[in-house]
């Protein structure tokens, strides 16, 4: 593996450790000309689908452009990076899983809006106002009036129906 730091590619590897869903192998190295340590991650390479642009071009999924759009989402904001890989990760499982060989780029980002909603408000706004290209300031307080009233609703929700569970247990990353 090639040292990120001074580019030779003899390393060692320190520690390795399965992911949290035993599909991702983390491995810690350590370059054996300059000693910096640093961290690969290894997973099964899958037959992906194909992913339709809107201008009708096609590609092959990257998980990497959910991370990084959700991560410009989410900066500054309190949005861990393990909340964002396991949101991508759920999306490229259910993405493998569909029968379907093509998907429309649409549905991809109505997941990520999806898993945004309910994680952080103004991260939502931030991806939907690039996501859906907002023409003008009405457009986007339509979205922020959507936003509050699907909040106040599930505000009320849950005072109807007594309080969250308090066991800490993460039932889906979404």
């Amino acid at each position: 593996m090639k040292c990120p730091a001074c580019g030779a590619i003899d390393d060692r590897v320190i520690d390795s450790r399965l992911g949290k869903d035993n599909t991702v192998i983390r491995r810690r190295r350590q370059c054996l000309d300059c000693k910096k340590r640093f961290t690969t991650y290894e997973r099964i390479e899958e037959i992906l689908p194909y992913v339709i642009k809107k201008d009708g071009r096609r590609e092959t999924f990257d998980r990497r452009k959910i991370v990084e759009g959700m991560r410009r989402a989410c900066e500054k904001r309190p949005v861990s990076i393990d909340r964002i890989e396991a949101v991508a990760d759920s999306i490229e499982q259910e993405l493998m899983e569909r029968p379907e060989k093509e998907i429309s780029v649409a549905y991809v980002g109505e997941r990520v809006m999806e898993a945004l909603q309910h994680m952080d408000d103004v991260a939502y706004v931030r991806f939907a106002s690039v996501y859906r290209s907002f023409r003008d300031i009405e457009e986007f307080m339509r979205e922020i009036k959507e936003l509050y009233e699907l909040r106040e609703a599930r505000e009320h929700s849950r005072s109807q129906n007594g309080p969250p569970d308090q066991s800490g247990e993460v039932l889906d990353p979404t």
